[in-house]
């Protein structure tokens, strides 16, 4: 058993406090003398979101939505070729 319990305890406490402040110690002098200045603002920058919510395209779903029959005979065509490649 321990001959002192005080002693021991406020070394451990000492011990503690130090190991935070040693911890500690840097954040604290760069929060007083910051080597950078920190993140610096654009100017005339920003994201157009009018434009983003122009681009959206919606379909009318009450309208019956028809394929062009070019693309689709084009894309047959270039499907149907795909067999033909074993050799």
């Amino acid at each position: 058993m321990l001959p002192n319990l005080t002693l021991t305890f406020i070394m451990l406490g000492l011990g503690v406090l130090m190991f935070i402040l040693i911890m500690l110690l840097p954040a604290l002098f760069e929060l007083k003398m910051p080597k950078d200045a920190g993140p610096r603002m654009i100017k005339d920058y920003g994201f157009p979101t009018n434009l983003a919510i122009e681009e959206i395209i919606t379909a009318n779903l009450e309208e019956k939505q028809g394929f062009d029959q070019i693309l689709v005979k084009n894309i047959v065509d270039a499907i149907s070729v795909l067999p033909n490649l074993e050799v």
